[in-house]
């Protein structure tokens, strides 16, 4: 896979700092039923990668330490990991509200059945990504089949109450483009969802989250590989609007690698970019007597998250 980081080091992205950590954010591991092109993490079935029960545990004393009130899962497929309940049933335990970053054909595969009945159970937050309401769009970027197998998945969620009128169950959906460009307006695209996903299939959800691709790992290297990777950081960097500046989710979030390791943002996890000032990777141990640096570690892929209406895990900014 082509790297893309000699293209990304130097950069003009304003300086920025962390607020107050209220998310943290633990990628379970790499390992997933599908293999997107969009995927920033480059995951897929024959990755390995995992977190363990014992860092697990550690992520949970951290957050204590921070006083966070969230807990966001993702991966890969943070299914997949054999110890998801116990964390998931652990962290409710605590009183922390966990997000599941849910791929909804995790739940047509053998053996995980239990995926819905799971998190209705527990009162988890499902985070679905559902690239498009376009079944050609859906499978140019994840596989014939998939547009079917998420629509089965996302009905399934609907009829164990999540997004339902009066719910506690709350069931948002993630836009991804399929091509270089920026998303349109989340708000427009929130309708179409609706009213197209409704009319066609009868699926409620409660928000829609519009994100920009990342020009790294396999998306970075698709560019890379199409001669479109200067255009579309161009595109970003032309974009950019310092309003986003105050909402970019790692002034608030905190993420924690499948090994302990611990970044300003995922994107700097992938990047495997250690902590702004620091030389060296911080550990979750680390943090059980260190605070974390004010400064947080930007770099040209930044230019992702502030461009146009602005991008997070929470999709627009503004």
């Amino acid at each position: 896979m082509r790297d893309t980081w000699p293209r990304l080091a130097c950069s003009e992205f304003p300086p920025i700092e962390r607020g107050r950590i209220t998310t943290l954010q633990l990628n379970l591991g790499y390992r997933c039923n599908l293999s997107c092109i969009h995927c920033h993490v480059n995951a897929g079935p024959r990755r390995t990668e995992t977190m363990d029960r014992d860092t697990m545990q550690l992520a949970l004393e951290v957050g204590a330490r921070l006083g966070v009130g969230i807990l966001d899962l993702t991966g890969g497929s943070p299914e997949m990991n054999v110890d998801f309940r116990w964390l998931v049933e652990t962290a409710k335990a605590r009183g922390l509200h966990v997000m599941d970053r849910l791929n909804p054909t995790i739940m047509q595969e053998p053996g995980y059945a239990w995926v819905g009945e799971f998190l209705a159970a527990h009162e988890v937050e499902a985070i679905a990504s559902l690239p498009c309401y376009s079944q050609a769009n859906v499978e140019e970027q994840r596989g014939e089949g998939t547009f079917e197998s998420s629509i089965t998945a996302l009905q399934r969620l609907n009829a164990l109450g999540y997004a339902m009128p009066d719910s506690k169950l709350i069931l948002n959906l993630v836009y991804n483009p399929n091509g270089a460009f920026l998303p349109p307006a989340q708000g427009q695209l929130e309708r179409e969802y609706r009213h197209l996903l409704g009319e066609n299939f009868g699926i409620r959800f409660n928000h829609l989250y519009a994100l920009a691709n990342m020009p790294i790992q396999r998306f970075g290297s698709w560019l890379l590989s199409k001669g479109k990777f200067d255009d579309y950081m161009a595109t970003l960097r032309n974009a950019h609007q310092d309003a986003n500046l105050d909402a970019v989710m790692c002034r608030s979030t905190l993420s924690v690698g499948h090994d302990g390791k611990v970044y300003d943002c995922d994107f700097n996890q992938m990047l495997k970019l250690p902590l702004a000032g620091r030389t060296q990777d911080t550990h979750l141990r680390d943090l059980l007597a260190q605070d974390l640096p004010r400064e947080i570690g930007v770099a040209g892929h930044c230019f992702g998250c502030t461009a146009g209406q602005g991008s997070s895990c929470g999709g627009a900014l503004h």
